[in-house]
């Protein structure tokens, strides 16, 4: 059985990576894998309003009689089984998501882990956060100040660019931890590892919400 980003053997291929990188640099990675960013119960509000509707049709204009009785209870039982289509099928719900609001969703979620697992705490300001959103299939990198971006250059950005693409076109964590090595070389080559660095973060990524 394929290996997800959810067993522990992908957290093991996460932390190796992580140690590889922080041999070259200072920086402290720290990578964070959530099922989704948002619990997106609008779309499934959305999906089970659209089923009930098309059933109420049904209801209303099908030969057969139908007493008046049975449709507040088959409206809501259809309203109830769409919702809980989207809620179990994730690319159903991802589909009916606007890509603006995944985006939106990610960004906020990486963020509010950047603070919650104290990436903006190291001594230099050195954090990178790589979190991962397996619903969106979005990696969303998150830097402290000490991180610039810009020293870097093309580099860097094709290393994102990477990364991104892996979680989007596999759902296998093998090629996303391999693209994620890729930080390595921009990093060491910006901020290079120090003889007195210590590693301030965990490797090993976190529980996964």
């Amino acid at each position: 059985m394929a290996t997800t980003f959810l067993q522990d053997a992908a957290r093991t291929l996460a932390a190796e990576a992580v140690a590889a990188i922080e041999s070259q640099t200072s920086a402290e990675v720290v990578v964070a894998v959530r099922r989704a960013a948002s619990d997106y119960a609008h779309t499934d509000a959305r999906l089970g309003a659209a089923v009930a509707f098309v059933m109420l049709l049904v209801l209303l204009f099908i030969p057969q009689e139908v007493h008046l009785f049975a449709f507040p209870p088959v409206v809501l039982l259809s309203y109830a089984g769409g919702a809980l289509g989207s809620r179990l099928l994730p690319s159903l719900r991802r589909a009916l998501t606007s890509r603006k609001l995944q985006e939106s969703c990610v960004r906020t979620a990486a963020l509010a882990a950047f603070t919650e697992l104290g990436v903006s705490h190291t001594s230099r300001r050195t954090g990178i956060l790589v979190f991962v959103s397996l619903l969106e299939r979005r990696v969303e990198v998150v830097t402290d100040h000490g991180v610039d971006p810009s020293l870097m250059g093309a580099e860097w950005q094709d290393a994102l660019t990477q990364l991104s693409a892996a979680l989007a076109t596999s759902p296998a964590p093998e090629p996303f931890f391999q693209a994620l090595r890729r930080l390595q070389a921009p990093l060491a080559r910006a901020l290079p590892r120090l003889e007195d660095d210590v590693n301030e973060l965990p490797d090993m990524p976190g529980a996964v919400a």
